[in-house]
């Protein structure tokens, strides 16, 4: 299993990270301040209710004055009513409020990922990044919704109590709130244990979805080398050290709670020993009396939310972290303002400002290294005309996937500069570029849905029309008809439902449909039967047509009527022509060529 060693977080509870949060969910503020301000009017009714008691104690019971009781049992209703409507408008707020940030989070992060450069994705686990899209998005929606929101009731609880207490009455207030300095001692140290614990609990958990993501998509490879149980154990182990880690960090929790709620006790008993001698010495009247042990017990109870509260944004800042780590991650690539100004970004494409692309390539002195330190290219130069069909042939690692990848600005030069139409890539923007592109992989992809929506995934307002032609050029239309529902045939996640041979045919369709200047094949023939090669290069042959074209090949056979053939060895052009012109020669392509086609002789003869 593969591992990514991600940033470790070693500070306690960070209130910065949580304004970082609210400035991702901003947009939700007018939600937030409208459920805040209710939850004020909550608490206020909270500090209402004990007062209203005090008044029914001294004045009906303790004085006997029953004149003003009807005016008093409607009050104490209009407060009980308006306590309800608080509530109602709290719990349907929160709720709304809580989808809209998760949605926001999750369309945030979805929209970074689209901008993400692919060194991104080289160094990137995909569990990690689902883990940080579903179960952190989700842990944040509902601190923000539910336990922010009641941070924000048991502070204006305590501030309204304590000033209600300490205008009645100094002596009693002091004594409640006596055990606070206790409590904020206490709280200190069990929140730190509780963070480490629970950030390592989600450290794990994304390591944990990396591994079901490499046993579900590697399942065939893990039966085929019996792996299972050795996939087994490596799983337990990562499964063991999570719930050691989530029972420790429940542990201090359940702990953690209990101490406040006994500090809080202490608290009432120290009021009900104090105001009782006060009572029984005539220097506190029953009601107040009653006043102070309500609110006692109701001063410590948002305490102990607090304390929850506190809990919950300690596990849930180990979710912020991460999420906020991909979130604000800087592109590799980045098209400079005025750029953006000009032709737009991904998501926001001014094509009525972009020139059109005929095709001229140029590498200019290109230097190339990977983040790794890996040196690829070293003063590359090459010179490509427009409507030239490139192939890129050489031994694994030589670079030929690094300029392709240069090409289409996936990675972008250390030092020299890529001209395209003798202007610098640079000084445009690159969805500019990638939509004059057309690539098909060796292993293409297919997305869950019908065939026609896997050729119109490049060009999304495609007619009916347009995706039946790009399939028959590529000859694809012959076996797609002969489908269950011809192209509303469902392909299946990843293309399941097809054979290798029916993917590839799809990809070229969905790669031409938008009709690309620069067209890129890579080693796009390698994984299907002799039949299905000769079709694919049929197609390859009209498609390529009068397109600037570069196809990385590991078939020789298949680059035959290529106008130059570049041998790349050591990230520099070994030997460049045509196939006659290198055949010739002699040199690295003879070699290569002739024990190819040996090879393929004598499998013919064996088979």
């Amino acid at each position: 299993m593969n591992e990514f060693d991600e940033q470790e977080y070693t500070k306690g509870l960070d209130i910065g990270l949580w304004k970082r949060i609210y400035v991702l969910v901003k947009s939700q503020r007018k939600r937030i301040v409208a459920v805040g301000a209710v939850l004020v009017m909550v608490a206020l009714c909270d500090m209402i209710f004990p007062l209203l008691n005090l008044h029914a104690i001294d004045t009906f019971i303790g004085a006997g004055d029953l004149s003003g009781l009807v005016s008093f049992i409607f009050l104490y209703l209009g407060v009980a009513v308006w306590q309800a409507l608080n509530v109602y408008l709290f719990v349907g707020n929160c709720g709304k409020l809580e989808s809209h940030v998760v949605y926001h989070i999750r369309k945030t992060g979805f929209a970074k990922l689209q901008e993400l450069s692919f060194s991104y994705y080289d160094t990137t686990p995909v569990g990690w990044i689902m883990a940080r899209m579903t179960s952190d998005a989700q842990r944040i929606g509902d601190v923000v919704a539910w336990s922010a929101i009641d941070l924000v009731w048991g502070i204006c609880v305590i501030v309204f109590v304590s000033v209600c207490m300490f205008i009645i009455n100094v002596k009693l207030a002091l004594i409640t709130l006596c055990v606070f300095p206790i409590l904020a001692v206490v709280s200190y140290f069990f929140q730190k244990v509780i963070l480490k614990n629970y950030r390592e609990v989600r450290k794990l958990n994304s390591k944990i979805t990396g591994a079901y993501n490499e046993g579900i998509n590697g399942a065939r490879t893990t039966k085929t080398l019996t792996r299972e149980s050795r996939n087994f154990d490596e799983f337990e182990n990562l499964s063991r050290g999570m719930k050691t880690s989530s029972i420790r960090a429940a542990v201090f929790s359940a702990i953690y709670l209990p101490i406040v709620m006994g500090l809080g006790s202490v608290g009432v008993a120290l009021v009900l020993w104090r105001g009782g001698m006060d009572v029984q010495g005539g220097l506190l009247t029953f009601g107040t009396y009653s006043l102070f042990i309500t609110y006692g017990m109701q001063i410590y109870d948002p305490v102990y939310q607090l304390a929850r509260v506190l809990s919950e944004f300690t596990s849930a800042q180990a979710s912020a972290e991460r999420t906020l780590s991909l979130i604000e991650t800087s592109a590799e690539i980045i098209d400079p303002p005025e750029i953006l100004e000009k032709f737009g970004d991904n998501l926001n494409p001014k094509r009525e400002n972009w020139p059109s692309i005929t095709g001229d390539i140029l590498f200019e002195d290109v230097s190339f290294s990977y983040k790794t330190g890996e040196k690829v290219l070293k003063n590359f130069n090459l010179k490509i005309e427009a409507g030239q069909k490139i192939a890129l042939v050489g031994e694994t690692g030589a670079g030929k996937s690094t300029i392709v990848n240069l090409i289409c600005r996936f990675y972008e030069p250390t030092s020299g500069r890529v001209l395209i139409d003798g202007t610098d890539y640079r000084e445009r923007s690159q969805l500019w570029l990638q939509s004059n592109l057309g690539y098909v992989l060796q292993t293409p992809h297919l997305f869950s849905g019908t065939v026609a929506d896997n050729i119109r995934y490049a060009k999304q307002d495609a007619t009916a029309e347009e995706v039946e032609a790009a399939a028959k050029t590529v000859d694809a239309h012959k076996f797609i008809v002969k489908l269950e529902k011809g192209y509303d045939t469902e392909v299946g996640e990843g293309g399941s439902r097809l054979s290798s041979g029916q993917k590839q045919l799809i990809s070229f369709a969905r790669a031409i449909i938008g009709d690309p200047r620069i067209f890129v094949l890579d080693e796009a023939t390698s994984s299907v039967d002799t039949e299905t090669e000769s079709m694919i290069s049929q197609a390859v042959d009209k498609v390529l047509r009068g397109r600037t074209s570069f196809i990385v090949a590991h078939r020789l056979s298949t680059i035959r009527s290529c106008d130059r053939i570049l041998v790349i060895k050591d990230g520099e052009v070994a030997e460049s022509g045509n196939h006659r012109e290198l055949l010739k020669r002699r040199g690295i392509y003879y070699n290569l060529y002739t024990n190819q086609f040996m090879a393929e002789q004598e499998q013919k003869i064996l088979g």
